[in-house]
């Protein structure tokens, strides 16, 4: 037995050099860690349940017989992070390149099967040169088996990709079907064909890191929500996620305590939003002086900042935050804004993640560009996520909410929970000019000083519509709270929430205008 024992031993040391020494050393002079060394940072210590270290590739094509691998390059299993379940695996760089084989899924489609079946999350390092050429059209179908397996776990449990190497080909839409996407400067990029298919299909002379980088993708592309400086950054980040996250689409938004003896009015509010309504503020002051620690975790920071999401907690109770920007664009929401927006609400939605949404928008960007490029099946997107959430929602309007951009944000009329303004709210078709100038058109041309007119006009309609109490008297506001008392305000109301039951009609599903 003894003997069997020190085999079992030594097998298990073979595979946990993966490639071997000197390509976990070539590994290292390229900023990188290995398979193992990322879930070691990842998971909390001793928590990690290796599965199939054993396997091997099972190829005799082109002299594979005489080059295998424990494990084939990819490391699975299960682990804990922060004493919560996850499945996870970590593809190996110094085994062909962290290639994938017929073996290697199949590793992969094991752990995303375990992860559906016992409701925890998913998380994918990626670090691969794609396909194992020399296996031909079983690696691809291998692809496809995995990218069956991300959809129907879809909505089902949440599912997060690490990109820490290439991802070229159809290695990209894995990560592409996933929820949330990491990306490290300088040592990870995605794309489908590489520059020199660029070149010569295109005549485009472009680097990896211009196609494909963490900062292309996460400002140009809006394909990664999270960039970070190195492996080590973007490992904590990824915990960081995962404290907000609920395990599965049956669980409740994860909770910690929270001492409600530390609220207190906070003045800073008050004075907050500028005299002039064409003056921009930072809208991001206002979440942090919301949520519990000044302690908000963006989403997507670099991309479409004209709308702001990310998560944060209030009272203690995870939620996801959906906020108009008037610091760039004013606040407009644009073809970009609204794709970011709508993917996030209906993710919020899958997982029982309540929704804050902080309104000041002055309308949908005009423009040939937005309206040739689908402003209106685009902006529909956003519109259709509100629409069909189900999870508690509450919308704060702190200054400007006009025409259907009003309707969009989480308004009444589309089942907001509560909907709340300050004082400086103001709710209207269209900003206080362009409807002075049509409603008043005919009095403007008649007059003999048609400034005087027009800034006469535009005082009445300030003063009558430029407010929030007309759309209180019709219920479409439910309280104008001032803005210090805001916190308090979402704490007892998202308590009340809790235990909120909402359906939608029976369907198999619903036709969302992608």
């Amino acid at each position: 037995m003894q003997a069997k024992i020190e085999e079992l031993l030594k097998k298990k040391e073979e595979a946990k050099l993966g490639g071997g020494k000197e390509r976990i050393k070539n590994q290292h002079d390229k900023g990188k860690l290995t398979a193992r060394e990322r879930i070691e940072l990842l998971v909390d210590e001793g928590s990690f349940e290796e599965v199939d270290m054993f396997v091997k590739h099972r190829s005799t094509d082109f002299g594979l017989e005489k080059q295998k691998y424990l494990g084939d390059g990819v490391v699975t299993g299960t682990a804990k992070i922060d004493g919560r379940p996850v499945a996870l695996y970590s593809q190996d760089f110094t085994v062909f390149g962290g290639s994938l084989s017929e073996s290697h899924a199949e590793k992969i489609i094991k752990v995303l099967k375990l992860a559906m079946k016992t409701g925890i999350p998913v998380i994918g390092l990626n670090d691969s040169g794609g396909a194992r050429i020399q296996e031909g059209v079983v690696s691809l179908g291998g692809y496809a088996d995995i990218f069956l397996l991300n959809t129907l776990a879809s909505g089902v449990v949440p599912q997060v990709s690490v990109v820490m190497g290439p991802c070229a080909g159809g290695a990209v839409y894995s990560p592409a079907i996933t929820d949330f996407i990491f990306m490290i400067k300088n040592t990870s990029y995605m794309f489908v064909t590489g520059p020199n298919v660029v070149k010569t299909v295109t005549h485009e002379d472009v680097s990896f890191e211009n196609l494909g980088g963490a900062e292309t993708h996460a400002s140009k592309s809006g394909v990664a929500h999270f960039v970070n400086e190195n492996e080590v950054e973007a490992i904590a980040s990824v915990r960081k996620l995962m404290s907000y996250l609920p395990l599965n689409f049956m669980d409740r938004s994860p909770k910690v305590e929270f001492d409600m003896s530390s609220i207190t009015p906070q003045e800073e509010l008050d004075s907050i939003i500028p005299d002039s309504p064409n003056k921009p503020y930072d809208m991001k002051e206002i979440i942090n002086l919301i949520v519990d620690d000044n302690d908000f975790f963006e989403v997507h920071s670099h991309y479409a900042e004209n709308i702001i999401v990310g998560f944060g907690r209030i009272g203690g109770r995870s939620i996801g935050i959906v906020a108009n920007q008037p610091e760039v664009l004013a606040g407009v929401l644009d073809i970009n804004a609204s794709v970011k927006g709508a993917r996030f609400v209906r993710f919020c939605d899958a997982f029982n993640i309540p929704l804050l949404v902080l309104v000041d928008v002055p309308g949908f960007l005009p423009g040939t560009e937005q309206e040739w490029n689908g402003i209106i099946r685009h902006g529909a997107k956003l519109l259709y996520a509100f629409c069909e959430a189900t999870v508690p929602k509450i919308t704060v309007i702190t200054r400007k909410a006009y025409g259907g951009a009003y309707d969009v944000m989480n308004s009444k009329h589309i089942r907001g929970d509560f909907n709340f303004a300050w004082p400086s709210a103001e709710i209207a078709v269209m900003g206080p000019k362009g409807a002075v100038e049509i409603i008043f058109k005919k009095d403007i041309e008649k007059s003999e000083n048609r400034e005087a007119e027009i800034e006469n006009k535009l005082n009445g309609y300030i003063e009558k519509f430029a407010n929030p109490y007309i759309a209180a008297e019709r219920g479409y506001i439910d309280d104008v709270i001032l803005p210090r008392d805001t916190k308090i305000k979402l704490i007892n109301s998202f308590s009340l929430l809790e235990k909120k039951v909402d359906t939608n009609p029976r369907k198999k599903h619903g036709n969302i205008p992608l």
